[in-house]
């Protein structure tokens, strides 16, 4: 349905740590127990994806973790409806309701089976008991996500509640410090109680306000980031009087894939190094202006770098974006050149943040 679906890589590696802790109980045991965990997370997200697309949210990808998914949103509007008014709370409720609600449906099958089922004793969880274990898996997901911890799901009101005094970039990292913070309190409680579920659950957590925290630092760089900052500068522009043998000879001696077309000072086109071999090769010699594309857009010096994504992002096919002033080529940004400026632009203010808060 067009959303991407990436797991991180320590969910599947978390089977192997099952199987290490669950050794007594045989391997079989350990990877059901992983199952059942799979088998929670899972049913979170798809009520978490159904009531995303009932709230007419879109969305480019989900990240699965132990903890459950993280979505990363098409659009900044989707984004803002997820974050705000009577959307954030239908969303924040969905998944621990699925799980509590799919927890007491087992529940009661189960006892309605068979009363003689011991559910409710301890450990609640373990691979000796599947059965039980498959009931309170689902509950503990849905409480998990009751703790202010972000990225759960209490913790994402706090931040929502905090960013409207003091903005969204400062409130995520606020957000994302305290659940590292909580997340460390997590695994050491654990490690002392020697209870391996609250250090798992400790870890994820962990591993997911990272993430998070890297997404709101990258969202402020891509905000505050003007065009005049990434595009390149020394480009090379062809005529629509070009001949397709004289362009490619201009191809050869450019790293250019994509080139502004232009007639004087004003554009006209845009024309790809391989539309023109393609051209040459089917067609024979002709001109840069039949082959070229008219349908391009523009961005402004002065225009974010947010912006110009999003009109990459909406364009099908759409390689390079040449900024103009006054009608005139200033700039170009190539997605190839975007995607490694972002990179630079992002440790670049990583550095400066480090170097502020170790000066302060």
């Amino acid at each position: 349905m067009g959303v991407e679906m990436r797991v991180h890589l320590f969910f599947p590696l978390l089977a192997f740590v099952f199987l290490g802790i669950t050794a007594g109980d045989g391997w079989g045991r350990g990877l059901a127990l992983f199952v059942l965990l799979v088998a929670a997370v899972v049913t979170r997200e798809v009520a978490r994806l159904l009531v995303a697309a009932w709230l007419g949210l879109r969305l480019r990808a989900v990240l699965l973790l132990p903890i459950g998914g993280l979505f990363a949103y098409a659009n900044p509007e989707s984004q803002e409806n997820a974050n705000n008014g009577l959307g954030q709370y239908v969303l924040a409720a969905a998944g621990p309701l699925a799980n509590w609600a799919t927890g007491l449906a087992l529940m009661a099958a189960i006892l309605g089976a068979s009363s003689n089922v011991q559910l409710f004793s301890y450990p609640i969880i373990t691979s000796a008991h599947l059965l039980r274990s498959m009931v309170w898996m689902q509950i503990c997901l849905g409480l998990l996500h009751l703790l202010p911890a972000y990225p759960l799901d209490c913790g994402r009101l706090i931040r929502t509640s905090f960013a409207r005094t003091h903005g969204y970039a400062p409130a995520g990292r606020a957000a994302a410090g305290l659940g590292q913070a909580l997340a460390l309190a997590a695994m050491l409680g654990g490690m002392l109680l020697h209870d391996y579920w609250l250090t798992i659950a400790g870890l994820f957590i962990m591993v997911g306000a990272q993430i998070e925290d890297q997404g709101v630092f990258f969202q402020s760089v891509v905000d505050t980031v003007r065009m005049r900052e990434v595009m390149l500068t020394d480009f090379a522009t062809l005529s629509p009087s070009d001949t397709l043998a004289d362009a490619l000879v201009r191809c050869v001696h450019s790293l250019q894939e994509d080139f502004p077309v232009v007639r004087g000072p004003q554009l006209v086109g845009i024309v790809s190094r391989q539309r023109i071999v393609d051209a040459l090769r089917n067609d024979g010699n002709g001109y840069v202006q039949s082959v070229m594309s008219r349908a391009f857009q523009v961005a402004r010096p002065e225009d974010t770098l947010g912006t110009t994504i999003r009109r990459i992002t909406a364009g099908r096919g759409l390689s390079l974006i040449p900024v103009t002033e006054s009608g005139r080529v200033v700039g170009i940004v190539s997605v190839q050149n975007l995607m490694s400026s972002m990179s630079l632009l992002a440790e670049q203010r990583r550095i400066e943040r480090q170097e502020s808060s170790e000066s302060g």
